[in-house]
């Protein structure tokens, strides 16, 4: 419904809680929602690549040599997914 306001009839309301169409964070810059920020370590990276797949925001870059970059922290909501999984402490959540 277009003119939705107070004194619409409940019966003409959209349900809440449906999604109705696929969406990401690429369509939304979703980065303001972090309370914590992950810290990417270059110097300790040994780029074996678990990273990037388990973010659920592709918010870690790769580029065209198949290497991590530095977070893309616009998308990151900083759920620390990817620090979780590093197994050379190249990322840490502050």
């Amino acid at each position: 419904m277009k003119d939705i306001n107070a004194k619409t009839p409940m019966d003409k309301l959209t349900e809440g809680g449906t999604i109705y169409t696929a969406g990401n964070a690429r369509e939304f810059k979703t980065g303001d929602w972090r309370s914590t920020k992950p810290i990417y370590l270059k110097d300790k990276c040994k780029q074996c690549g678990l990273c990037f797949p388990v973010c659920p925001d592709n918010a870690i870059p790769v580029n065209k040599e198949q290497k991590r970059e530095d977070f893309d922290y616009d998308y990151c909501k900083g759920c620390g997914v990817c620090a979780k999984v590093c197994p050379f402490n190249a990322i840490t959540m502050e």
